[in-house]
């Protein structure tokens, strides 16, 4: 089977297809025929090594995390039940594969109104998302910014947002993204590549600022959302596309009595990973929650996905197909 391997850290070009052997299941494994593969802004994060501080990873290895597909095979203590499912798992040797072998207990089954695509497009980001809103007890009426607001997971925050009765504001940068995030849910947008950005949201909550503040970006721009939220807010710091986390003073964020929570709001334990996924592929399935697939590639494209992403390319989620 071909798996796409980073040979070094570096850019995209490190990005490899090589040919190894066909997975094989242990015991209290599955092998997964896999359909379709997310693909994270920290995966090129860690491809290029800017993310040693957070991960342990030594190339060569294979990026990715989790994967969509069909059960083909099972180890010994699994039920063999399993076998022809289509399902999302975690995998612990990486993603970028035509064939993933997972620990049984990562299996969550899709539901059968939902497409394996829309699947893997809610793996990682529908658990984040609904953990994050899940913290927020977002109550009706209150002002929600959401940075990042055209991204995969941005995409699904401000659904889930809206769909709890807040007020919505989608940032992000260029009329694409901005357009998307109005569609799904946003009262107002703002484009934070302007510098009047946080001017606009200052207006737009009659100079309060957002009670809750999802910020998916990070850098300046995260520390800008920080200067605008509300007293007595929530300022979830959970990403750091821009290089870096938001950097916050703990001691203003006392005084101005903001709970700050950071990216270890979002590294849930397995049991809580599992709930958090099936909870958002149940609500895709029923029409309540979209995931955006903005583009698709195949997996001996990895790199090229690496450089869109990169670049500032994509609108929604992107996947890699076998």
């Amino acid at each position: 089977m071909r798996v796409v391997e980073a040979t070094k850290f570096g850019g995209p070009e490190v990005l490899v297809v090589r040919e190894v052997a066909s997975a094989v299941a242990g015991s209290g494994q599955a092998v997964i025929d896999v359909a379709a593969i997310p693909v994270l802004f920290l995966d090129t994060q860690i491809r290029r090594g800017d993310a040693k501080a957070w991960f342990a990873v030594t190339p060569p290895y294979v990026p990715g995390s989790g994967v969509a597909g069909t059960v083909s095979a099972v180890g010994e203590g699994v039920q063999p039940d399993w076998v022809r499912r289509n399902v999302v798992a975690a995998t612990e040797g990486g993603s970028y594969v035509e064939q993933a072998v997972v620990a049984a207990d990562s299996l969550i089954e899709i539901p059968p109104r939902l497409g394996m695509r829309e699947a893997a497009a809610l793996f990682t980001d529908g658990r984040t998302a609904m953990g994050l809103v899940e913290s927020a007890e977002i109550r009706t009426g209150t002002w929600v910014l959401v940075l990042g607001a055209g991204g995969g997971l941005g995409c699904l925050l401000v659904q889930l947002a809206h769909g709890a009765g807040a007020r919505v504001i989608g940032a992000a940068r260029g009329r694409t993204k901005l357009d998307l995030a109005r569609k799904l849910g946003s009262d107002i947008v703002v484009d934070y590549s302007q510098s009047s950005w946080t001017k606009r949201v200052l207006d737009a909550t009659d100079g309060a600022g957002p009670v809750v503040v999802f910020d998916g970006v990070g850098g300046e721009i995260g520390r800008s959302a920080f200067d605008v939220t509300a007293r007595g807010g929530q300022f979830s710091a959970h990403g750091a596309p821009s290089g870096d986390f938001t950097r916050i003073n703990p001691d203003e964020a006392e005084r101005r009595e903001i709970t700050v929570r950071g990216i270890e709001q979002v590294q849930f334990a397995p049991a809580e990973a599992n709930r958090l996924t099936s909870r958002a592929l149940s609500a895709a399935a029923e029409g309540r929650l979209e995931p955006v697939i903005g583009q698709t590639f195949s997996l001996q494209c990895a790199a090229d996905a690496h450089r869109a992403i990169e670049a500032r390319e994509t609108v929604g989620k992107t996947l890699l197909t076998p």
